[in-house]
């Protein structure tokens, strides 16, 4: 099967489905998920079948938590590069986080500038968060009419100037507004609630990182989001959770009625503070990364269903940001890119503590495609459904290595690691577009605008 063909049908042994893996040929037409015959059965299919063999054929990953930064900081990273990494890790589909761009996606005329610089870039689907700040309340009905999947607001700094957090009348605002819309509004769940540490202590160490964001920034601002989720009912969703602490909250929540989703990240599920070195800086992320203990609660919350989902947070800068020259984690950028490697990231740990290959489908594209109003068309091998579609080998192991990363700057703290999971093969609206280490030379990402039925039909 050559780069760029439209694949008529996949046969494989291992087909991922919600219920369970099993032999079947996927039979693709206009785009879509046009037949999924059992591999026992000898019906005609009528068109070349591509047998991958034992190779697990499963649906695209949906990563609902992506910084593009273009327009504004294109040295971070861009369209181009960003979804050229993303088709190379099996991601189809990717949501746009409203900043760390220039102009911020605060505003309707944001979002189209937003939109005119995409165009033409994305070798995948993308779809678009818009940013609640300060005194923007009346912009976001006019988003949602333009298609923004949802909405993300910071309850302390955001990093960037142009993108400040919110006090609590502004979310007030927001929520009068948002009711009734069937939209979303993801939260960066950090409050400034302690003293800072001392200015003596040695920024080189991530412990001192560590204690300037203690887990009580993250269960005060969780009891933030919940007030406001009862009291408005509107959805709510907790991005890149760290702590393990609020999960209590977080249930009781829950079964009172809060339409409240979570994520995680790969790596509060894959990194430890205690292995972190001392001005390594290409490990600090906000909110930061925790102990061993912490991390094994996670994954616990994740097995309970307490925790819905598992993204990448890619979160880019240039390296001279991350001041890995002088190793302080106080000045350093937060962030940590991962785009392409979700996929082994989360199986080589996920089938160490007994979770199967379904669940890859569940936490990395279903969940994602329904918190983003994709739910009827993304996540699923379904009739109906965009043929989006990975192929990979969960056996395969390989080593990250510079020359490998397709995002635009190559630091990462996975640099030289190695990760069980090859992606062999990624399949965009039944093209192929990715196949062992190369891309077809065109994007061919569609801006996947939200209609007012997608965001209030029912994900089934």
């Amino acid at each position: 099967m050559e780069l760029g063909s439209l694949v008529g049908a996949v046969r494989s042994r291992r087909v991922l489905f919600a219920d369970g893996v099993r032999p079947a040929v996927v039979v693709i037409k206009d785009g879509k998920i046009h037949q999924i015959l059992s591999d026992s059965t000898h019906e005609e299919v009528g068109c070349e079948v591509w047998d991958v063999g034992d190779s697990v054929l499963m649906p695209g990953i949906v990563d609902c938590h992506v910084h593009v930064n273009e327009p504004g900081r294109t040295s971070w990273e861009g369209f181009w590069t960003a979804t050229r990494a993303a088709a190379a890790g099996g991601v189809t589909t990717i949501v746009d986080m409203p900043l760390n761009s220039i102009p911020p996606t605060t505003t309707l005329n944001n979002l189209q500038e937003k939109l005119k610089e995409a165009t033409g870039k994305c070798f995948v689907d993308t779809a678009f968060w818009g940013g609640v700040i300060p005194g923007n309340q009346l912009e976001l009905r006019p988003m949602i009419q333009a298609g923004v999947v949802g909405f993300k607001c910071f309850l302390i700094h955001s990093g960037v100037d142009e993108f400040p957090h919110v006090a609590d009348s502004d979310l007030h605002t927001a929520m009068k507004q948002l009711q009734d819309t069937g939209s979303v509004l993801l939260f960066h769940a950090e409050k400034d609630v302690h003293e800072k540490p001392e200015e003596t202590a040695d920024s080189c160490r991530y412990s001192t990182f560590l204690q300037s964001r203690p887990d009580i920034m993250e269960v005060e601002a969780i009891r933030t989001v919940i007030h406001l989720c009862l009291q408005y009912r509107v959805r709510c969703h907790i991005v890149h959770l760290s702590s393990a602490e609020p999960l209590k909250l977080i249930e009781e929540a829950r079964q009172a009625g809060a339409p409240l989703t979570v994520e995680t990240t790969h790596h509060y599920l894959n990194l430890r503070a205690e292995s972190i070195p001392a001005g390594a800086t290409q490990f600090k992320c906000c909110p930061p990364i925790r102990s061993a203990a912490n991390q094994e609660q996670l994954w616990s919350a994740l097995k309970r269903g307490l925790i819905d989902m598992v993204v990448s947070d890619h979160s880019p800068c240039t390296p001279d940001l991350k001041k890995l020259d002088c190793g302080d984690f106080m000045q350093a950028w937060g962030g940590i890119s991962s785009l392409q490697f979700g996929l082994p990231l989360f199986w080589g740990s996920a089938s160490k503590r007994g979770f199967q290959l379904p669940d890859v489908v569940r936490f990395l594209s279903r969940e994602p495609a329904q918190l983003s109003s994709l739910g009827t068309r993304k996540g699923r091998l379904a009739c109906g459904f965009d043929a989006d579609l990975v192929v990979w080998d969960p056996e395969r192991e390989f080593e990250i290595k510079e020359t490998s990363i397709h995002h635009r700057n190559k630091l990462t703290p996975y640099l030289g690691l190695t990760l069980r999971g090859l992606v062999r093969a990624t399949v965009l609206g039944g093209r192929l577009v990715y196949k062992d280490g190369c891309f077809h030379p065109q994007p061919l990402g569609r801006l996947l605008l939200i209609a007012e039925e997608d965001r209030n039909k029912k994900n089934q």
